[in-house]
């Protein structure tokens, strides 16, 4: 996969439901546990440090007030799939998994993968930190 508009594609062929298009910008909502839970992944296009594209798939799991930032740098250490970040939304911050891949060396399956992992990750982070709660 070499574009934006190919992950696109594929994931639209794919059967995934995507709420949102945009240039650059998608949103791919999961469905998940049989539909009692949902998760809202968002893939989008930035460049890297050598100026390549590479694909963010991200999830927001839960506002930062209460969190342990311990514990949170704790988990990015063990991870080996994404990493926790910081990112707005409508104003307010809230801790979002993320992973960055160069578009080089993508296929369907590992996009299809990245959506799947973080997409459930995030829920069972999100759960964790929310007290069962399904907020995004």
């Amino acid at each position: 996969m070499r574009n934006f508009e190919q992950i696109r594609s594929h994931l639209l062929t794919a059967g995934f439901r995507l709420t949102m298009q945009d240039p650059y910008v998608a949103c791919v909502e999961l469905s998940l546990e049989g539909g009692s839970r949902h998760q809202s992944i968002f893939l989008s296009e930035l460049d890297g440090d050598d100026k390549r594209p590479l694909l963010r798939v991200s999830t927001v799991i839960a506002p930062t007030t209460g969190i342990d930032a311990r514990r949170a740098l704790v988990f990015n250490w063990q991870s080996s799939v994404g990493y926790l970040a910081i990112g707005e939304l409508d104003g307010v911050p809230y801790l979002q998994l993320c992973e960055n891949r160069p578009y080089d060396g993508l296929n369907p399956a590992e996009v299809e993968r990245l959506v799947l992992e973080i997409g459930g990750l995030g829920d069972r982070m999100e759960r964790a930190l929310s007290a069962e709660g399904d907020l995004l």
